[in-house]
């Protein structure tokens, strides 16, 4: 049990840390997938050359291999517009593949059985492709199905429940132990989505970082325990449960479970608390006046989609705006950063709600960020991509 509480959690841990990497820190998408995929094969090289099992490289392995499986599907959908009905069908299909060339070659599935060199790169094959079909098929149901991340931790955990229940009613092992795999990995991120995201988006407002740190100080507890059964018993035995027996392990689960749920609520209160951007305050231009001219007309918005209101990221484009209107590009790049993280800590709570209006914004945030990061930028191109996103911001909050 504490395996499957240490596979939910570290999925959190994988995306939020890949985010953090990508825009908080600034390496950007393509550089975050180099390190990411560079670090997966150096663990993998530690793992295949581990003569036993070690659990601390094992879930390094893990942890890594749920970031480039999420990065391989963000690949197909974001970059290359691959519909979500597509790559979840191509993933099916590819881990479909590796199943059976996999039993075709070792006449077996069973993770209990890996113990050649040959079986462990079929496991890690796939449970690479478990992670992205997992990605694309939580992805297709929360966002091009609309279903969201509330929704979507009551589904993905039903049907791991559905799965253990036939396991326990006479299914195979195996195929159950497979399909709870791929489940897994939305479960995890809707559930990571429900702790993160503001009340306004329906979550329990903790924040990434929050979040990151209470699940990963519970990956660590259970880890460092398991390093340590393995450490004074040795692996244990084929069939025989796990180390320190059935009961210790589902105490030491269920504790884990309810140590997450327990902190959460007692830090949402200061999560609530913590001070945010109000777009109350904001005033919009009146149709006609100059760049940089004073406000006139207070900001109440109407919103004419589903996204809602829109104001606080209105808040900082104007800022941004006001910048390249003065010509401080270098300003308006420092300010646009702020507008490129709470943009990215919104999606999982905006984009189920209009997909193809986030996407629309999403693209004209992509815009204002390379114009206003060109090596040598220039002003009118900053201007009219900033133009362009207030513009739509404006007509999404109803003001014209």
């Amino acid at each position: 049990m504490t395996f499957w509480v240490i596979k939910v959690l570290s999925t959190t841990i994988g995306e939020t840390f890949a985010d953090y990497l990508a825009v908080n820190v600034g390496l950007g998408p393509a550089v975050t997938d180099a390190v990411m995929i560079a670090a997966l094969v150096v663990a993998l090289v530690i793992q295949f050359r581990t003569r036993a099992y070690t659990p601390w490289i094992y879930w390094l392995c893990v942890v890594l291999v749920s970031i480039v499986g999420t990065q391989l599907t963000d690949l197909f959908t974001d970059t290359l517009g691959v519909s979500l009905y597509v790559s979840t069908t191509v993933f099916a299909v590819v881990l479909a593949v590796v199943f059976a060339v996999w039993y075709r070659q070792e006449r077996t599935l069973a993770i209990t059985s890996i113990d050649t060199p040959r079986r462990e790169a079929f496991y890690w094959g796939a449970i690479l492709t478990t992670f992205a079909l997992g990605t694309a098929a939580g992805d297709l149901a929360t966002e091009a199905l609309s279903l969201g991340f509330r929704n979507g931790v009551l589904i993905f955990g039903g049907l791991i429940v559905a799965t253990w229940a036939a396991y326990r009613l006479g299914a195979g092992q195996v195929l159950t132990f497979w399909i709870a795999y791929v489940l897994t990995r939305p479960l995890g991120a809707s559930l990571g989505d429900l702790l993160t995201q503001d009340k306004d988006f329906g979550g329990l407002g903790l924040g990434a970082s929050v979040t990151s740190l209470l699940f990963f100080g519970t990956i660590l507890v259970l880890v460092i325990r398991e390093q340590v059964l393995v450490s004074r018993h040795g692996v244990a035995v084929k069939g025989a449960g796990p180390l320190g027996g059935h009961r210790q392990d589902y105490i030491w689960a269920g504790a884990a479970v309810v140590a997450v749920a327990l902190v959460g609520w007692v830090l949402r209160p200061a999560a609530e608390s913590a001070p945010t951007a109000e777009p109350a305050p904001m005033t919009t231009a009146q149709p006609g006046s100059q760049a940089g001219a004073p406000a006139a007309l207070p900001r109440q918005a109407r919103p004419t989609t589903k996204l809602g209101n829109l104001g606080k990221f209105a808040v900082i484009v104007t800022d941004v705006k006001e910048k390249v209107a003065k010509n401080d590009l270098v300003g308006g790049r420092d300010r646009v950063k702020d507008l490129e993280v709470a943009w990215d800590d919104a999606e999982a709570g905006l984009k189920p709600r209009d997909s193809a209006k986030w996407h629309q914004l999403d693209d004209q945030i992509d815009a204002v960020l390379t114009a206003l990061r060109a090596s040598n930028p220039v002003q009118g191109d900053c201007a009219s991509a900033v133009d362009t996103l207030m513009a739509t911001l404006n007509q999404f909050d109803g003001l014209r």
